[in-house]
């Protein structure tokens, strides 16, 4: 019995210690999602191009941050504001949506898994809570922006999402095509950014018509000096 104990306690601490030293490592590795790896596995393609952020269209980047997490440069990991909202909403049966931030999925693709989970929440957020102290919003987004799933065969990143839908690199994106991808994110498997129907192109429109009432703070915390 103590020594079943004892193999308990090392691998619970390799669990635990796993995300932590991964966390560090990926300020200095080009990362790949456990989506990534789970395709890898099956024997399903995976199309990954990596672009530093620098390279990636900022019509595309302040699209995907209006989009999915308007206050990137101010929070910690976690929406507080956005929770309580929420919350307030949903008299706490529902937290979970809604209020996921680009840090929340980056912790979610860089060491969990896809699916609605009470579970999956409650080891999300305190890895953003991690990510975002030992990761700059700027590694953040990059990584983000080159691990998240944007299309139903495989594509991962902006720059095979752009090469798939457009035809081009993810830094030649106009304002209408980055926000077409930007709003598909939330469903990759279903939206087609390249051909987009009535309701994707109503949520693109939105989009950018909202973006010039985003401020400079929207991309502030990302010494993009352009």
């Amino acid at each position: 019995m103590g020594l079943i104990r004892a193999w308990a306690w090392k691998a619970a601490l390799i669990v635990v210690a796993t995300p932590l030293v991964l966390g560090l490592l990926y300020n200095l590795v080009q990362p790949v999602s456990t989506l990534m790896l789970a395709r890898w596995v099956s024997g399903q393609p995976v199309v990954r191009e990596w672009r530093p952020i620098a390279d990636i269209s900022p019509a595309l980047v302040r699209s995907v941050l209006a989009s999915e997490d308007a206050r990137f440069c101010t929070h910690i990991g976690i929406d507080l504001v956005e929770l309580q909202q929420v919350l307030d909403d949903s008299d706490g049966m529902d937290a979970s949506r809604g209020a996921s931030t680009i840090t929340m999925q980056l912790a979610k693709n860089l060491f969990l898994w896809n699916g609605r989970s009470y579970v999956r929440k409650a080891l999300e957020m305190p890895l953003a809570l991690y990510l975002n102290v030992v990761m700059s919003k700027r590694r953040q987004l990059e990584i983000y922006l080159n691990i998240a799933e944007w299309g139903p065969d495989g594509e991962f990143g902006a720059e095979a999402a752009a090469q798939a839908a457009f035809g081009r690199g993810a830094d030649r994106l106009s304002a209408r095509q980055a926000a077409l991808l930007a709003v598909t994110l939330p469903n990759p498997h279903h939206r087609r950014p390249g051909k987009p129907g009535p309701g994707l192109s109503r949520l693109a429109g939105n989009l950018q018509a909202r973006l010039p009432r985003e401020g400079p703070e929207l991309t502030a915390c990302l010494g993009l000096d352009r």
